[in-house]
Formats: structure tokens, C-alpha cells, sequence
């Protein structure tokens, strides 16, 4: 069987170099293989999948070790899973689900090791308040980039 750690040091040597990172990296029974990207600046394309799936295959005999591949962007909606994408997303709006259950819809200020800092707006009447929140990444359960098509 394949390991996931084979995969990784394959997809990280080709990528290199470029802006592209690799999210998630799972092989599962069967040799099926899943690698999930992401770009620091803009999101990845197909054309980044397709070169980096070709790259793997170049580097794997798919006769001596039967493996199924699937190369693809993170996505979006998906829950943020490195420092990466939180610093990517710096001033979108997030939804963050607590360790507690607990929810809040909030824009994304900050993120670093060990933390996020986020702003909240709540509008009672017409007086609007504020508030900023430093929330630790042990209390987090998810966060996810909020898309809107207003």
C-alpha cells in the first residue's frame, strides 16, 4: 500500500516554489488516494490538479501499485484546516462553530498558532456595537469562509 507520507514528499518537492500548498493528503483501503490544495493568493485551478495528478502518475507505476487518484481544491465551504487559508481569508466574513456547540457568524481580523481574532457586529435598535475576540484554536470546532452571492 501507498502511504500517505510517500504521496506527501512527492506533492511537496513538485510544488515547490509556487504559492500552491497541500491541504490534506489521505490514502485509504484500496490505495485511494485523495490530495486536497489550496493557494495562498487566488484559488487553485484545474490546470494546478491536472499537471500535479500527471506528476504522480509519472512518479507511480499504476500497474505495480493499483492506486485510484483524485487531486482537487480544497473547496469552498469546506472547514479551514491550516494557518494558511485563515491568513488567506484575513477580513471575510466566517462562520465559527465552537468546541461547546456554540456558534458565531463573525469577519476574520487576525490568526496565528495558536489563535484567531475575529470582529463581531450586533445591531440592537440602530446603535451598532463592536466587539473583537481572540478565540484559541482548542476551543474551535470549525471555521469556514462565509460565501455570499449578494
Amino acid at each position: 500500500m501507498i502511504k500517505a507520507e510517500e504521496i506527501q514528499k512527492t506533492v511537496e518537492n513538485y510544488l515547490q516554489g509556487t504559492d500552491i500548498f497541500v491541504v490534506d493528503i489521505k490514502v485509504r483501503a484500496g490505495n485511494n488516494i485523495t490530495v486536497l490544495l489550496d493557494r495562498d493568493t487566488t484559488g487553485v485551478k484545474i490546470e494546478d490538479c491536472v499537471a500535479l495528478t500527471r506528476h504522480i502518475e509519472s512518479e507511480y507505476d499504476r500497474d505495480a501499485d493499483d492506486y485510484n487518484l483524485t487531486v482537487s481544491s480544497a473547496g469552498i465551504g469546506q472547514p479551514l484546516r491550516l494557518l494558511r487559508q485563515y491568513v488567506k481569508i484575513i477580513g471575510k466574513e466566517v462562520d465559527v462553530e465552537m468546541a461547546d456547540k456554540t456558534a458565531l457568524k463573525a469577519t476574520l481580523v487576525a490568526a496565528d498558532d495558536e489563535k484567531i481574532t475575529v470582529k463581531t457586529v450586533s445591531k440592537i435598535k440602530k446603535e451598532v456595537t463592536e466587539q473583537v475576540k481572540e478565540i484559541p484554536f482548542r476551543e474551535i470546532k470549525s471555521v469556514r469562509e462565509v460565501i455570499s452571492f449578494k
